[in-house]
């Protein structure tokens, strides 16, 4: 992508809201069993911590050079102090609301050779008065955004969707939604949605490789009032299928695979950026595509970063 694009993206703001989460990697190495009882002892030689779910997303879109407000839930700990240090660091303008009688999300994930042992999770949901809360900062920020991230990772900090996504389309922003769950019908009148290949299995009882595959797609897209339902494949790439009946397919860029977190963030956070950009929809896939199979290169939770993009000049 040319240079035009990548600095005109500091003129865009990005708005994203949902769950937010701090993944913490204990990184070891294993050379014996415990006498205990039958598991690995790790010996743990490096911690790694870095944002997770709506806050990759969020990081991802500051690295790409655009602005970006966070619309999200902490609690009063040490796992959200340390959650919104490293969103600071990223350049993102956080909007926490704090409960004090809640607790940060966390995913503790303990790592051995680049093989995830165990993961720990640690959470809790944020009151109705967070949420009304939350509610009225993203009516108030969504004023003067380009485009609107929902990230819905199911850990209650969305219960008013459907209200948010009326206020994104009664002015006219484009918003898109990275999905949790079978019930797309709480996602109605977004722009876009983007499960991967396991979600959209999920959400309508029929795999990618089936027959009937494009045809139930473009069926959940018109039950939705979708403008359009981007389905990412792993390694079979990712599809876009829009209202008007128009399909578009992209392969995934071959690379050797270490880790595949974060790959759906990085892909709304590039699309997400495109949109505001007024991209087109295939040069948004195009992007997205390098973008994802850049991160899974990488070990954890990884962003994308500018120069990962740079290929798309090429006309890859």
């Amino acid at each position: 992508m040319d240079d035009d694009f990548l600095s005109g993206l500091r003129a865009k703001r990005v708005l994203v809201v949902g769950d937010t989460m701090l993944d913490r990697y204990w990184i070891g190495d294993v050379t014996r069993v415990s006498p205990e009882a039958p598991v690995p002892i790790v010996n743990i030689g490096e911690v790694k911590e870095c944002a997770g779910g709506a806050g990759n997303v969020a990081a991802n879109i500051a690295s790409l050079g655009a602005n970006c407000e966070l619309v999200s839930f902490i609690g009063d700990d040490d796992a959200g102090r340390r959650l919104s240090e490293l969103l600071a660091n990223a350049g993102v303008d956080r909007h926490f609301h704090i409960d004090p009688q809640g607790r940060t999300t966390e995913k503790l994930r303990i790592v051995s050779r680049n093989q995830q042992l165990l993961r720990a999770d640690f959470e809790s949901r944020p009151s109705t008065q967070l949420l009304e809360q939350s509610v009225a900062d993203y009516r108030e920020i969504s004023q003067n955004v380009d485009s609107i991230v929902i990230s819905d990772y199911g850990k209650g900090g969305l219960a008013y969707i459907e209200q948010m996504i009326q206020v994104a389309r009664d002015r006219e922003i484009p918003v898109i939604v990275d999905p949790k769950g079978a019930d797309y019908a709480r996602y109605r009148g977004a722009t876009l949605v983007t499960p991967n290949r396991d979600e959209f299995a999920l959400a309508t009882g029929i795999t990618t490789d089936h027959p009937g595959f494009s045809d139930t797609a473009q069926n959940l897209v018109q039950q939705a009032d979708l403008t359009g339902l981007l389905v990412t494949r792993g390694d079979e790439g990712m599809t876009l299928f829009l209202a008007s009946g128009e399909i578009i397919h992209r392969d995934a860029t071959a690379r050797e695979v270490f880790d595949v977190s974060g790959a759906g963030d990085t892909v709304v956070a590039v699309i997400s950026v495109g949109i505001a950009a007024s991209l087109a929809w295939a040069d948004c896939i195009k992007l997205a595509t390098l973008g994802a199979s850049a991160v899974v290169g990488r070990f954890g939770t990884s962003v994308v970063r500018q120069s990962d993009l740079m290929p798309a000049s090429q006309g890859g």
